[in-house]
């Protein structure tokens, strides 16, 4: 199954960058042996739409459009479920196993998702309560990508 993440906003050069990077490339030359291939991050430019209603239904569309056909769709939301790193590698392996061939991961916009577009997704996930930078999540989501292709592969790095 292919993972792309589609990202509202520019990660610019910095250690974060750096970081998610490390986290992403670890990633995708681990996860083939489990089934899991990275297909990259792609970036939209936040809307400049005057609301932020329009801001979200705007970005939502991007998404959309960007989206592989059929792929299904994870949402990162503070609102969402919060899933222990077993659970989410697990959610992955469902979801592969069920013959899907793509999934898309978003992280929104710093006006976050609009609703409709929500209840699209097949899973809506939170890092915590805590609003977080995107920067953050995307190390985080890096580094959770990768530890599900090691989880999945019997690997020693995540020690629970």
């Amino acid at each position: 199954m292919r993972i792309g993440i589609c990202a509202v906003g520019r990660m610019k050069a910095g250690p974060e960058r750096d970081l998610a990077d490390r986290y992403f490339d670890r990633f995708a030359k681990s996860g083939p042996a489990v089934g899991l291939e990275f297909s990259g991050v792609g970036e939209l430019a936040e809307s400049r739409a005057k609301s932020t209603d329009e801001r979200r239904r705007e970005e939502s569309r991007k998404i959309a459009d960007m989206q592989a056909e059929g792929a299904a769709l994870f949402l990162l939301d503070e609102r969402g479920r919060n899933l222990t790193s077993e659970d989410f590698s697990r959610e992955l392996a469902d979801l592969r196993d069920q013959g899907r061939r793509h999934l898309t991961i978003v992280i929104g916009g710093p006006d976050g998702h609009d609703p409709l577009f929500r209840k699209t997704a097949e899973r809506t996930i939170a890092f915590g309560a805590q609003t977080w930078p995107h920067q953050m999540v995307r190390v985080m989501l890096a580094e959770q990508l990768y530890r599900a292709a090691t989880i999945l592969s019997g690997h020693p790095y995540h020690r629970a």
